[in-house]
This record gives structure tokens, sequence and C-alpha cells, in this order.
């Protein structure tokens, strides 16, 4: 178990942190939120952000099912069965839209300042749900170069399938015992994590909201919660 007790820091014995990006480094919801807000407005689907969330949710996982299709086709089939629940066919532009939006979802305000002082202390990998190319660009409002970095493009399924977490176990050298994996998601991380056994950190950015947000419910108990990523990388100093 990681203490929380102030001045402590990360136990020695990792070497390199993975983390989740839509939801835990990317502010995924707010991107969600804006760009499907005015296209669900056209159909007369004026909803809250917690409605647009959780239809998001629920339709994410099922298109992430197999067979394997890119994040974009993901996002453009998650519109599309979210205008089938309601007698609504969205627009090639409103697919497009919304399939094309990941590369204008924001960083959280913390993600790059934390990374950088989390790459002084610790090699970093990525395991995300997305395209190489989605990512990278991405990874641009994150200011850091990864070591390792796997997308459900090149594990050909989505977290939270295991198939990502052992190809990122085998890229950082095999021993699960020297990762600790960083996350919001407990559907998509923390519960695939677990079954592997992995430490990891629950960076739990909706500790002051209610609901479950754009993920499923699921059922897993990291060894920390923090609220955000900046405590993390208190830790280190």
């Amino acid at each position: 178990m990681i203490s929380t007790s102030r001045g402590k820091q990360i136990p020695q014995g990792f070497s390199f942190l993975s983390f989740d990006v839509y939801g835990t480094l990317i502010d995924w919801e707010t991107g969600i939120v804006q760009t499907l807000r005015p296209i669900l407005e056209q159909y007369g689907l004026d909803w809250s952000d917690n409605q647009i969330l959780d239809a998001f949710a629920a339709n994410e996982s099922i298109a992430q099912q197999s067979p394997y299709s890119t994040y974009r086709d993901v996002l453009a089939e998650v519109l599309e069965r979210i205008g089938a629940e309601h007698n609504v066919r969205p627009t090639t532009d409103d697919l497009l839209a919304f399939s094309s939006s990941v590369p204008d979802w924001p960083a959280f305000p913390d993600s790059a300042e934390s990374l950088a002082i989390l790459k002084q202390h610790f090699k970093l990998a990525v395991i995300t749900n997305s395209d190489d190319d989605l990512f990278a660009q991405s990874n641009r409002k994150l200011g850091v170069e990864f070591d390792v970095i796997v997308t459900a493009e090149q594990a050909g399924v989505y977290k939270p399938d295991l198939r990502p977490f052992h190809m990122t176990i085998d890229r950082v050298g095999g021993d699960p015992s020297t990762l600790l994996h960083v996350a919001q998601s407990m559907f998509h991380d923390h519960e695939p994590a677990k079954k592997l056994g992995l430490t990891t950190v629950w960076i739990n950015r909706r500790h002051d909201k209610p609901g479950l947000g754009a993920t499923p419910p699921a059922t897993a108990t990291p060894d920390l919660e923090l609220p955000n990523l900046r405590s993390l990388a208190a830790m280190c100093t």
C-alpha cells in the first residue's frame, strides 16, 4: 500500500509509471460534452452534462467490442447509437465533427507540469484507448516524451481487455512489479490492472462530481486515491 501521509514519497522499486490518457491526462469529459452538446441540441436533445456522459459511456463500451475498429470509427458509432435510441439519424458532418474531435480535447491544467516532474524520477509509459495519430496529437498538449507507448491500434483491442497491459509489461522489461499504473477509470484501467497484480493509483478526477461520468461501472481497489496528478507529482518533491 502506498502511504498518503504528508512528506511521504512513492516507494522504491517502481521504475516505470504507466498512464491512461483520456480521463487521466486529457480532459475527455469536457471534450465529449463540448462536441456532442451542439450536435444533440440540433435534434432537440437538450441534455445535462451527466446525461451526455452517461449516454457516451453506455455506447462506447459496446462500440469498442470486437472486431476492432479505429477510435474515430468508435466515436462515430457512439453517436449513431445515441441517435438510434432517440429516433435521430446524425448527418455525415455530425459524425465527422465528433469522430475527429479528439485532438481538440483539452489537457487537464496539471498534466504537463506534473508529467515533467515525474519524468525526472521515472520512465513513463502510456496505455491508451486511441489511435496512434490521435494520441500523438493529444501528446502535444502534454509536453513530455513517453518511453513506452501502447495504443489500442497497436494492440488491436481496447481496454479493459488485458492485451494492452500485457504489451506494456513486455515493453517495460517483463516484470510487472516495476510498473505503477496511474489512471482515472475503474472500468478501463483499475479492474484489468488488478487482475494482473499491478499496483495502481486512482486519479479521481470526479471526486467532487456525482455519477461515473464517461465510464461504465466497475469494481476495483486501487492502492492509492488522489484527486489530481499534481498530488502524485508532489510525492516526488
